[in-house]
Parts: structure tokens; sequence; C-alpha cells
């Protein structure tokens, strides 16, 4: 039976969803009576969380969306599967500050039964050393920002001959694919679709502006990989199989 910290949590974590969810589809997936919900939301109000009721009926809450959910409320697998996340990049990008750090403070300010378990996933798993695949996490970051606002990028670029070009694209996805970070994105110029290496990529900068965001218009990205890129050294690949 769910204690009724476990339980607050799994209610957390479905208003984290950003959805409203009534009363009663709420009872229906933590298995409980109307009544405990009630009780749980307002016990999430008692630890700071901004949960919004709405009376009446098919009454139904939500959780504001610029409430921040502070990492005592993790669950002691959720404190597991991240320290482990954390391993794995530690031992794919040996001495990179940021994944060191992250996992230092995430021990720092987890109370301490989770600080324990964080501990005990620490030094109860071996991650098996591979060849380094690093990443330049500002470069992540511009990405991300890129394709979350529906934002161009250019950036100057190296192929795998030496040649300089700069590019302006539509940022779609970045991906690790056998030890190399990659960005899958639409190169406005070329009018086609292309693979660039990250490592490869300098001086990325966000264009002002945005536009609409263009389908990806094949079934996965996989399907595409498998079928046009053949050589794991081209730093990019349009959808006829001409690198460029």
């Amino acid at each position: 039976m769910d204690t009724p910290s476990t339980r607050t949590l799994r209610l957390l974590s479905l208003l984290q969803t950003g959805r409203e969810w009534n009363t009663s589809a709420l009872a229906a997936r933590l298995q409980v009576s109307e009544r405990t919900v009630r009780r749980d939301a307002q016990r999430l109000r008692s630890l700071g969380y901004d949960v919004q009721s709405r009376p009446g009926p098919g009454a139904g809450y939500r959780l504001r969306p610029s409430t921040k959910i502070p990492p005592l409320l993790l669950s002691p697998d959720e404190v597991s599967t991240i320290i482990t996340s954390l391993l794995v990049l530690e031992a794919w990008a040996p001495g990179d500050p940021s994944v060191t750090a992250a996992r230092s403070k995430l021990e720092q300010i987890l109370p301490p039964t989770l600080r324990r378990r964080a501990a005990a996933t620490a030094i109860s798993t071996q991650i098996l050393h591979e060849d380094p695949a690093p990443v330049d996490w500002a470069l992540v970051g511009t990405l991300a920002d890129a394709v979350a606002t529906g934002a161009s990028i250019r950036f100057d670029y190296v192929d795998q001959d030496g040649r300089h070009s700069q590019r302006t694209v539509e940022p779609y996805r970045h991906l690790l694919r056998q030890r190399h970070w990659y960005l899958v994105a639409y190169d406005t110029r070329r009018e086609d679709w292309r693979l660039f290496r990250l490592d490869r990529m300098q001086a990325a900068t966000i264009i002002p502006g945005s536009h609409h965001p263009r389908n990806f218009p094949f079934d996965s990205i996989e399907l595409w990989l498998a079928s046009n890129f053949g050589k794991d050294d081209q730093p990019s690949i349009n959808v006829s199989g001409q690198y460029g």
C-alpha cells in the first residue's frame, strides 16, 4: 500500500504534466478516493506548491507552470536513475567539468536519505570506459534553445577534407551516434536535410526571429541514417546520398 508521501509524489508527477486533471481522473489514476485526492492536493500546497483548483462540477487541479520542483521530492528510484545517467556521461566524457559538477551539486542538495541512495548508487555502479564522446554543452544549449523557439542558427563548419563554409540551418534534433554527436538540420542554402558533426561546428549563433517548424519528411531519424549515412566520418549528408 502506498504511503502518504509516495502517493503525494505520484500526484505531483501527474500535475507536472501541465494539464488540468479533474478529481475523478486523479482518483482513478492513483487508485484512491476523491477525498484522498483533495487531501493530498492540500498537502502539496502546505509544502509550498502552487496547486490551483477549479471548484464546481468537474472540479479540476493543475500545477502553476512556473512552480519549481525541489529535488527533495525525488523518489529513491529517480535518484538512482539520475546518478547512473551522470555516471555514464562521466565515463563517456572523462574530465568534463559540467558532468562532474552536476553530480556533485545534486548530491549536496539531497536530503540525507536520498544522499545515501545517491552515494550507494555511485559506489555500486561500474561503467566501462570507452573512447570519449566529448560534447560542448554550451553548443547543445544553443541548439536546444533554437529548436524550442523555432529559430535558425548560423555557424562556421569544417568538413572532413578541411573545407570551410558558413551554414544557416533550421535545427531539428541532435543525437549521439557511434561516439560522435551530430545535428540533424535543414540547410536553407542547399535546400535539403543534412547531418553535421558538432565538434566541427564553430561560432554557432541563433538568428533573431523564428520560422514555421519544418516537418521532418521521414518516418524516423534511424531509418534516414540507415539509408543515407553510410560512413561514420562524413560530416553531412543529404537525402539523395550526396555528401556536402
